[in-house]
């Protein structure tokens, strides 16, 4: 589809941030940079962008964490929220134009639900707070999911409460020792997917352009989410274009926490770099699966080692932060016509490399100097060649 914002003149993008309860894996590490890159092609065609990119600092595994470790659970949700910063920022990530915390919401969340409820979309039930799933006639359209399909994931958490299997939790009730908020159905603390909503439509408003996140979050977070949106809101439309990246595999599985397959970017960067971290993320295109093996990041590595060879040949010695504000002509266009089609980065690569080896084979001073200012705007674009050459042969 041809990407037209609901406004020209702004542009908005949520991303599913991590649930901060440890440090993240290299998988969490791909949609904060797969978006990144949506951002910054974004900022040069339109002009303005509003990038939000959620902090979810409320959940059991946080809590379930907290207690193994005998620590308050907002001193846990701060310190990995922070870790998590330190990492993207390692890979090249640049800051969103908000980045808010599901706890700092909390107002936000109950007036939702509270619309909700007198809608007849939602219902309170044992000090739970429910969303009346066949209330919303568009559930399912989002993951094309069957009645049988929702049926059988509904199946894990079916309580005695809920009107119809499918319902899921809006609001649910704290123990002394959980963290929990005076509501009008009793101290409690919300649901997952109620988050993005209230966190959405404070920031980006009712209807936005872009949302992003994993495709392991299509159901039930975002078909859950936006059910909920358009109910709240009275609306048919709540997100104009959907992008899901597709998941990091490691041998023939996906990476995760739960199957105990995963490497964190915390340690990764104990012993490479994080721009190639980035590199070898882009080297696959966002919707599809990439494997992530010891080989991926010797060809990232090795990638990146031409790219900065070329720059330092073509005899310019600057960084690609010169670029960062330049002129949409200054990028160069096949890298701007793969990033155009659908964010195809091993496109944009393949056109990077191929620019460096016409300044290879240029015996024109002038002419290697133009292709490496090129270089370095396309960089810009990608979030690579981020340091001067020599810096980065050092």
């Amino acid at each position: 589809e041809r990407f037209e914002p609901l406004n020209p003149e702004r542009v908005s993008i949520y991303a599913c941030g991590p649930t901060v309860y440890n440090y993240v894996h290299i998988g969490n590490g791909r949609p904060a940079v797969v978006f990144d890159v949506l951002y910054r092609l974004l900022a040069r065609l339109y002009p303005r962008v509003d990038y939000v990119r959620n902090i979810t600092d409320i959940d059991d595994k946080i809590n379930a964490a907290a207690a193994e470790l005998d620590e308050p659970i907002s001193e846990l949700a701060d310190r990995y929220t922070e870790a998590y910063r330190d990492d993207v920022s390692a890979l090249g990530v640049l800051e969103p134009t908000v980045e808010p915390r599901a706890t700092h919401h909390i107002t936000e969340i109950i007036s939702m639900i509270e619309r909700l409820i007198e809608k007849g979309h939602a219902y309170d039930a044992d000090g739970h707070v429910l969303f009346n799933v066949p209330s919303d006639p568009a559930y399912g359209s989002l993951s094309h999911r069957t009645l049988e399909d929702m049926l059988d994931g509904a199946r894990v958490e079916v309580a005695p409460y809920k009107r119809d299997p499918k319902d899921f939790i809006l609001w649910k009730p704290s123990s002394p020792e959980q963290p929990g908020w005076d509501s009008p159905w009793g101290r409690g603390r919300p649901g997952w997917h109620i988050e993005c909503s209230a966190m959405i439509e404070k920031h980006l408003g009712n209807v936005i352009d872009i949302h992003g996140g994993g495709s392991d979050l299509t159901f039930p977070h975002h078909e859950n989410e936006a059910a909920q949106s358009r109910c709240a809101h009275s609306s048919s439309e709540y997100v104009r274009y959907w992008l899901h990246n597709g998941m990091l595999t490691m041998g023939a599985e996906k990476m995760s926490k739960s199957l105990g397959n995963m490497v964190t970017i915390h340690d990764l960067r104990q012993r490479v770099s994080g721009e190639v971290l980035r590199y070898a993320l882009l080297s696959g295109h966002y919707r599809s699966q990439l494997a992530w093996s010891e080989d991926l990041l010797s060809q990232a590595s090795a990638s990146l080692d031409r790219l900065y060879g070329a720059v330092r040949d073509s005899g310019i010695e600057t960084t690609a932060d010169d670029y960062a504000q330049a002129e949409l002509a200054d990028f160069p266009d096949p890298v701007l016509a793969a990033l155009c089609d659908d964010l195809n980065t091993p496109e944009a690569l393949a056109a990077m490399h191929a620019i460096a080896g016409e300044i290879h084979r240029s015996e024109d001073a002038d002419e290697r100097a133009r292709l490496g200012r090129q270089l370095l705007a396309g960089g810009w674009l990608l979030g690579i060649l981020v340091e001067p050459a020599a810096a980065h042969f050092q």
